[in-house]
Formats: structure tokens, C-alpha cells, sequence
């Protein structure tokens, strides 16, 4: 999908209203953004000022009320649902502040979700689901039902269910938000490795200074407008 230098992700005029009584309420207008093979850009502002929004629309969770996402150089808002849908199980990786995992299901059974959505056989799934278990370092905690890990294995586990389709494109929403300073900067490493390996086009929200710095690229969404840092 695409050519070898069309960035795997790409927005041009993405605006969202919400409706509300008094009329429309504008979050952002005309935010272009771009992110390469690669690289890794932090997204940042102050709470409200629609980070997350922004990120769910350029994931394809949500339709902007104007402007074009493209995955790969496709538009995303010509492709009819089921396809809408395969693109976001397969070409993009989502990391979230809570996490989602299914807690009454083991480590392993979360991070085979992906795969067993898109119809791979059983054992396929826990093959690869195995494998990146190990590779965030969570190998021996396989057959732990996610609710009694901790915060930071947790995380660890949602990154590999966010691996488990080999995207192209990693989308994480302040993926260090609900953990402790060490355990978070443990993560923020695990990230920063498993995108080089890769070679991912990651786009992270984060109110985490440290980890905005780490970035290629800086971001800063505010006053509806997105501008570089």
C-alpha cells in the first residue's frame, strides 16, 4: 500500500466540531501532520485541548468533521467499513493510557486478539503472541490472567497486543500516564526499542517532558491550532 517514500501516515485539514447547544464547538481546524517510516513524534498540550481526539481520528476510531487521513497514501475516508476496518487492524498498533486488557483473560489470550480477529489459526496466534510476549520481556507472566499483573506488565502486555498484527504505524495515548517514574521510564525505553527494531512511524501523546524530549519531533496542540516545537 503506497509507494516507498509515501509516509505511512498523513493528515491534511483534519477539523472536529462537537455539537452543543450554542452551536458547533470547534477543537481543532486545519491540522496537517505527517509522520515517517521511522520516526517518532510526541504530541503534547495542556488537558482539553483535544490530544486524544486528534489521536482517534488519525487511527481511524473516529471521522473529522473536515479534511483527509491518509494511511499509506490511501485516503482512509474513500475505503468502505470492512475495509476501513482491516487497515486499522493491520497496518496500526494502538497503546492506550488504560490499557483495555481483557483482565479476566491471560497475558497471552490479550496479545493473540489481533490475530484471531483477522482469522489466524489458534496456534498461529499463540506462536506469535508467545513471541512477543518474550519480547517485552513478559514471557514467564504468559499464563497470568492480565488482572493480576502489575501496571508496568500491563503496559507491557497491551504493547504486544499492539505489535501482534505488524503495523506499520504505533499510535500510543499517554502510555506512561497511570505509571510510577521508574516503571515509566522502563516502558518509554521498551517503546523506543521496539520502534527502532521495526522501524515504525510512532506518534505518542504525553504530558511526560522527558519522553517529548526523546522524540525526533515535538508537537504541540493548542488554541485548536497544531504547531512544531
Amino acid at each position: 500500500m503506497g509507494s516507498p517514500g509515501t509516509p505511512p501516515l498523513r493528515a491534511q485539514g483534519l477539523r472536529k466540531d462537537y455539537p452543543t447547544p450554542a452551536g458547533p464547538l470547534t477543537v481543532f481546524a486545519d491540522v496537517d501532520i505527517e509522520v515517517a517510516r521511522g520516526e517518532r513524534v510526541a504530541l503534547t498540550g495542556e488537558s482539553g485541548t483535544g490530544k486524544s481526539t486528534l489521536l482517534h481520528l488519525l487511527g481511524l476510531l473516529d471521522a473529522p468533521t473536515a479534511g483527509c487521513v491518509y494511511i499509506h497514501g490511501e485516503e482512509a475516508a474513500s475505503l468502505p467499513e470492512a475495509k476501513l476496518a482491516e487497515v486499522r487492524n493491520r497496518a496500526i498498533g494502538f497503546v492506550w493510557q488504560m490499557n483495555t486488557l481483557l483482565l479476566e483473560f491471560t497475558a497471552l489470550e490479550n496479545a493473540m486478539m489481533p490475530l484471531l480477529i483477522r482469522g489466524a489459526r489458534r496456534a498461529e496466534a499463540a506462536e506469535r503472541a508467545m513471541a512477543l510476549l518474550a519480547e517485552v520481556g513478559l514471557a514467564q507472566r504468559a499464563t497470568h490472567l492480565a488482572g493480576e499483573l502489575s501496571g508496568g506488565e500491563q503496559q507491557r502486555v497491551a504493547l504486544a497486543r499492539a505489535l501482534a498484527g505488524e503495523p506499520s504505524i504505533l499510535l500510543a495515548d499517554e502510555p506512561t500516564g497511570n505509571l510510577d517514574e521508574r516503571t515509566a521510564d522502563q516502558i518509554i525505553g521498551l517503546i523506543e526499542e521496539l520502534h527502532e527494531r521495526r522501524q515504525l512511524a510512532t506518534l505518542y501523546v504525553t504530558h511526560n517532558r522527558q519522553f517529548a524530549r526523546r522524540a525526533h519531533r515535538v508537537l504541540r496542540l493548542e488554541g485548536g491550532r497544531l504547531r512544531e516545537e
